[in-house]
This record gives C-alpha cells, structure tokens and sequence, in this order.
C-alpha cells in the first residue's frame, strides 16, 4: 500500500485553463507553467520541477521508504534580478506549498541577540496556517453568510414575543402567535433582507456584544532569542478571565462584516485546521534562503563580529532534518525543500562549510540576461511590464500602444546600463519604464490625446539625456 501517512492534498489544485492537477504533471509541464511567468533560466527551471516531481514520487512509496528519502535541496548562483526568487515563488504558487523567503545575513549565531534560525520554521508555520485558515473560510463562506445574515436580521426586527395561552387544568400553557402576525413578521423580515442585499441598510446602527479588549502584550524571551510574541494574557490563563463583553453601536456595513468573522471562525474546527498545516509544512513546505554567499567563508579573527560559520552550523540542523518547537505543536524539518540563492561574486560554494555544501546536492547556474530576453521579458509573462502599464494608465482612458522598436529600444537601453553601471538584472527594466512614463503617468488625468505610442523615436526623446551623462543616469536609472 501506498504511504497512508503521507497526505496528497496540497497536490490536488486545478492549474489555470488546463485542469491539470499537480500529481498528474510531468517535469516537462511544471517547467512549460514557470515559462508563463519567468523568461529563461531553463536549468534552474528543471531542477525544481524535478524536486517537485519527486515529492509527489515520493508520496506514492511505502511508508517505511518514504520517510528515508529527503528532498535534493537546491543551490542557485547568479546575479540580482535574474529569477532565482520568482522561480522559488511561481514553484510554491504552483504546488499550493507553504513558502517564506529569509535572508541568510539576517540571522545571528547562537549567544548572539538577532533572530535565530528556528523562526524560519515557526514564520513557515505561520503562513501555513493562515493558507489553510483562507481555504476553510472559502469552504463555508456560503453557509457563514448565511448565519451572519440571519443574526443581523434578527437586530433590525427582533422577534415579536410570544403571548402564553391561558392553560386549563394539569396541562401546560404554551406561547401562541396568530398565523397573520406571523405572516406581516415574515414579509416584513424578507422586506429587511432584499434591502440589506441591496446596501439599502449600510447606513443604519445596530447594537452588538463584542469581546472587551484591552488586554496587554508582552515579550517571551525564549533560550534561543528574543521572538515577538503577542500574547495576551486570557490565552494564557484562560481560567482567570471570564469572556467579558461590551455592548459596542456600530453601522449595518460594519456589523455583517464582524458577524461574518465570527460565524466563520465558530464553523472552522481549529485543531483539524492546525493539524492539516503542520502536516502541509512538514510535506511540501518550500524555504528560500537567500543572500546564502554573505554568509560563506572564513573569518578573518579580527574583531568580535558575528560569525558566519557559526551562521552556517545553525542552519545546517534545519536544512539535514531536525525538530522545531512552534506554537502550534513540534515540527519536523526533515522533508521542507530548501532552495539557497547567491550572487558568489566574492565568495564560492566551496566556501561553505562541507556539511552544507552536501545539503545542497543540487548546483544551478543562473545566466546574465541579455537584450533579447528583455525584451521578452517585456511581453511574454503574464505579469509583463508592458501589460502592467497598459492597464494601469487604462484605468485612466489613455491606450498606451507599444510598437516592437519600443520595446527593442527598451530593452536596448536597460543593457546599457546594466552594463555600464551595477547589473541589476531584470529590475533595471523597471526604473527603465518608470523614468520613460513618468510624464504620461503624471498628466494622465488631463489629457486630451488619450492614445499614445510608444516607439523607438518616443524612447529616445525620453532617456537618450540621462543615459548619455553617465552621472545623471547613475541616480536616475
């Protein structure tokens, strides 16, 4: 039998306009889905799609060889602005995985005051949570309003009460209403409720219990660093503190949207929510741990600074497999993918120490990009500059029309640059496009030519100047 214990469901989200499902996709499709949003960069597109293949491999083992087999951990190295986060990032969206980007340079050895290495994991479980938490609220979101509505109603026409009838002997008198008062209360509650519908109550106040705040927060230093946690004093005695409530006037708008919450959080079970989580991190959890090469290399012995060894040997527990404390029960770490990103242009992988260097098995080297793929970049993803811009100046009526020797000139320029100052990679494009339609974005509202083209003459007239003086383009782009 497959591994019981192993849940699939993460796996199991429909993929745009094809209806694929996650465990039904080859290698070849997952890279075909990353090429929709990030150009290029073929080599670090397979070597995720392969570690995302093998975890769904992996599900469909025994149980006793499913827990030996741990995922080929990846180490990209290249430049800023060249894909290596959006990549990790369409990956997780992808595979409906719980997914946090940290910066290896913001962590402190153990002895040291900073964050230590064990909140990645504790901030991991956290989103986990709150994925999970946002798919149960779509789940009853329906029935929830329906709830809502219904205890709304009920503060805009309370029920007429119930006149008792006169008992006769050895029976019990019970509460009567005349069939047309309940006709005239029913047609004027669903009166209320088509007005409601309609935003025709917006406006109006109603009286709601809610719970009394006021409670304070407060630090919890734990032994391996300080870790702001807002605890408030009820969650921690519960038994000392009864539930108080206050009577709080607020508009119909404001109401249905506080019962909303709280008809949603009474049908969600918590602890199925919590365990699902945990579950979800521990089998298809993604960390992307970047600026890895700020913490590669020896120490030179002079001064007291942190560490980066020490870095290094904090980290490597995480990424070979072990267990974290979290507020939501104990994690293990042992099947999360790690996906480490560095430029390496002062240091290199060999500058790690050996025991990380072998938790990352997987080596991807990222390219430079060149012209053309700026130019693709541009125009192909989905998210495209180009049709950024063109829809948001749309919202203004002006149709932004870019001609091929635009973008070319676009493209052209933010190579230049690139190369005659800090290669940014792919970001440059974006003080590109802002410098070229600061103007158009700035009179938008009151032109009267609301059609503009973009060609290469326009891109000329707006960045030739700065480009040229290469002080001016230093600040500008």
């Amino acid at each position: 039998m497959p591994a019981s214990s192993i849940s699939i469901q993460p796996f199991q989200k429909d993929l745009g306009t094809d209806h694929l499902k996650l465990d039904e996709m080859t290698p070849r499709q997952i890279v075909e889905e990353l090429d929709k949003h990030v150009v290029g960069q073929r080599k670090a597109k397979r070597a995720v799609a392969v570690a995302l293949r093998n975890r769904i491999r992996r599900q469909k083992l025994q149980p006793e060889m499913a827990d030996e087999i741990q995922p080929k951990n990846i180490l990209m190295i290249g430049s800023t602005g060249v894909g290596k986060t959006e990549i990790a990032r369409r990956l997780a969206r992808l595979s409906n995985s719980p997914f946090l980007k940290v910066e290896a340079s913001k962590f402190t050895e153990v002895g040291y005051v900073g964050r230590d290495v064990e909140s990645i994991i504790r901030d991991l479980m956290d989103i986990a949570v709150d994925m999970v938490r946002q798919e149960k609220i779509a789940a009853v979101a329906a029935k929830a309003e329906r709830y809502a509505e219904e205890r709304l109603l009920d503060l805009l026409l309370p029920p007429s009460k119930k006149k008792k009838t006169k008992a006769s002997k050895g029976t019990v008198a019970k509460p009567q209403l005349s069939s047309v008062r309940v006709e005239r209360f029913n047609k004027t509650r669903e009166k209320l409720r088509r007005q409601l519908r309609e935003g025709k109550l917006d406006h109006r106040s109603v009286e709601l219990e809610v719970p009394e705040r006021g409670f304070p927060a407060f630090e919890i230093i734990t032994g391996q660093g300080i870790e702001d946690m807002d605890i408030h004093i009820k969650e921690l005695l519960p038994g000392l503190f009864g539930a108080r409530k206050q009577t709080r006037k607020m508009h119909v708008e404001e109401a249905i949207e506080y019962l909303l919450m709280e008809e949603e959080s009474k049908l969600i079970d918590m602890e199925q929510l919590t365990r699902e989580a945990l579950d979800r991190v521990e089998e298809s959890g993604i960390v992307f741990i970047d600026e890895i090469d700020k913490i590669a290399g020896r120490e030179t012995g002079q001064g007291p600074e942190i560490s980066r060894e020490g870095v290094q040997r904090d980290i490597l527990p995480i990424v070979e497999g072990t267990t974290v404390s979290t507020r939501y029960g104990m994690v293990r770490t042992d099947h999360i993918l790690f996906i480490a990103a560095g430029a390496f242009h002062v240091s290199k992988p060999s500058d790690m120490i050996p025991e990380l260097q072998g938790r990352f098995p997987v080596r991807v080297e990222m390219h430079s990009l060149s012209q053309e793929d700026f130019i693709r970049i541009l125009q192909e993803p989905k998210n495209a500059l180009v049709k950024q811009y063109r829809e948001l100046l749309g919202t203004e009526s002006v149709r932004l029309k870019f001609m091929k020797s635009g973008i070319r000139e676009i493209a052209h320029f933010a190579s230049v640059v690139n190369e005659t100052t800090e290669n940014i990679g792919a970001r440059r494009l974006h003080t590109i496009m802002e410098a070229l339609l600061e103007d158009i974005s700035f009179d938008a509202p009151d032109l009267k030519k609301k059609q503009i083209t973009i060609d290469a003459r326009y891109v000329r007239e707006q960045l030739a100047g700065i480009v040229k003086d290469r002080n001016l383009s230093h600040y500008i782009l």
